[in-house]
């Protein structure tokens, strides 16, 4: 064993740190996010230790609806990097087929996956603890067409920085979801965050679904307020986000950048 061939592969990994924020981000914003999200979820117990109902409820709920969400994005972007791992990219867009063809494709597939994983968390939530999700009743339904559209916003988001900035960008697939958990308050009411965070929290609808879910689950009042505001802020971020993915695709085919992604 050479100590300067050992010292120039390590050498050849951090360089790679230098200038790809994905990278950087898997050492400094992952471990930062875990202490976020369960130092919140942690106050939240405090504040209301001894009162809270149903606790085993309101996790096993947010935990399915947050699949639900993570799931939706993932049928986009993971159907994105499976045409680039199999060097299609370009054949698929040497063809007829247009952006939007392949979003509203990638948009169905997601939907697949979506129902095939929540139907096993329901059953695998029902069997080993005899939790039954449909017990929210029929507000679950929007929520979780609101949830799926939030999922679509985020992975065309993150398709779209993989085209863009290719295969260092890869790792986003995972992780871009998670940007947005702290101020989702999956977990936690919106209150538990800083005054400053709630504001921007509330423009995201991921907010307003999960605040909505545990509104029910309390009071048993259909949150009407929340339910609009999601779907009016899914309507503007997924038009935006679509129109950005549309802009994108043709600044990379117009600079031969999709010949390169994944290369």
């Amino acid at each position: 064993m050479k100590l300067h061939r050992i010292n120039a592969l390590v050498q050849r990994h951090l360089f790679l740190y230098r200038r790809s924020l994905p990278r950087l981000m898997e050492i400094f914003y992952w471990p930062f996010l875990d202490l976020v999200v369960w130092g919140f979820i942690t106050m939240y117990l405090m504040r209301y230790q001894g009162q809270l109902p149903g606790v085993v409820t309101f996790f096993l709920g947010a935990l399915i609806l947050w699949d639900v969400l993570f799931r939706a994005q993932q049928g986009i972007t993971i159907s994105f990097l499976e045409e680039i791992w199999a060097r299609n990219l370009m054949n698929l867009f040497a063809s007829p087929l247009k952006p939007s063809e392949f979003l509203a494709a990638t948009m169905v597939l997601s939907i697949f996956k979506v129902t095939a994983v929540s139907i096993v968390m329901a059953t695998c939530a029902l069997v080993f603890y005899d939790y039954n999700v449909f017990k929210i009743g029929l507000s679950l339904i929007p929520f979780v067409l609101n949830l799926v559209i939030a999922g679509w916003i985020i992975g065309v988001l993150t398709t779209s920085i993989i085209m863009r900035y290719g295969q260092e960008a890869e790792v986003l697939a995972w992780g871009m979801v998670f940007l947005f958990q702290p101020i989702s308050c999956v977990f936690y009411p919106i209150e538990v965050l800083p005054k400053w965070l709630q504001a921007i929290a509330w423009g995201n609808p991921a907010a307003h679904i999960f605040e909505g879910m545990r509104m029910v689950l309390n009071t048993s009042v259909f949150p009407a307020d929340h339910l609009a505001w999601a779907v009016g802020l899914n309507l503007l971020y997924f038009a935006l986000m679509v129109g950005w993915f549309n802009y994108t695709f043709n600044v990379c085919k117009e600079q031969g950048l999709l010949v390169r992604v994944g290369e």
